[in-house]
């Protein structure tokens, strides 16, 4: 009876343990909750993630990220990195994740060549997860139902961003390059 009670008390130590995913897996399940990035999951050809990108900047400023590439049956093709340089107004330092989604296989391609660049007006969508009304990049609400998707995509991409931590006064995409390198043996990353 005591060997029993002690194998029990272990299976259910182990049961309670929490099985943890990966950084990727954490952005992504983080997104899917926000009702904005729900249709978006369910309509896009593919999607960009990265987990962490680091920003900071008095002046002259910079950032940086690495992430990973899926198609919506949730195969990762491939990993990108991306960077960014800035200069004007901007102070301070800040933590946060970014979410690309392509419209299509044309965006999806035009992403996946190599080296891409966000034009000097891109800008994200600021999101909140479990928030019902979602705050734009330019103050503006964001809520987006499926009707409006085609809307948020500009050539063929949407981009959201949820911040991690710190404060920094900016909120652009202009200037991000991203270099993308294909997986050799594509593998089924389960985020669909």
């Amino acid at each position: 009876m005591k060997h029993l009670l002690q194998v029990m008390t272990l299976l259910f130590t182990v049961a309670a343990v929490p099985v943890y995913a990966d950084e990727y897996t954490d952005a992504i399940n983080k997104f899917r909750q926000s009702p904005t990035t729900q249709p978006f999951f369910e309509k896009s050809y593919g999607y960009a993630i990265f987990p962490t990108i680091g920003k900071g900047g008095v002046g002259v400023g910079g950032a940086y990220g690495k992430g990973r590439v899926y198609t919506k049956a949730g195969m990762r093709t491939g990993d990108v990195s991306m960077t960014q340089l800035s200069v004007g107004f901007q102070l301070g330092g800040q933590t946060f994740s970014q979410l690309i989604f392509f419209e299509n296989k044309e965006a999806y391609d035009k992403f996946t060549s190599g080296n891409f660049e966000f034009g000097a007006q891109a800008s994200a969508v600021a999101i909140a997860v479990g928030a019902g009304a979602q705050a734009g990049t330019g103050g503006t609400q964001a809520n987006i139902d499926k009707s409006q998707m085609e809307n948020h995509y500009i050539d063929g991409m949407a981009v959201f961003s949820m911040q991690k931590g710190g404060l920094m006064y900016e909120a652009s995409l202009g200037g991000q390059k991203f270099k993308f390198t294909p997986v050799g043996n594509k593998q089924k990353g389960g985020h669909e």
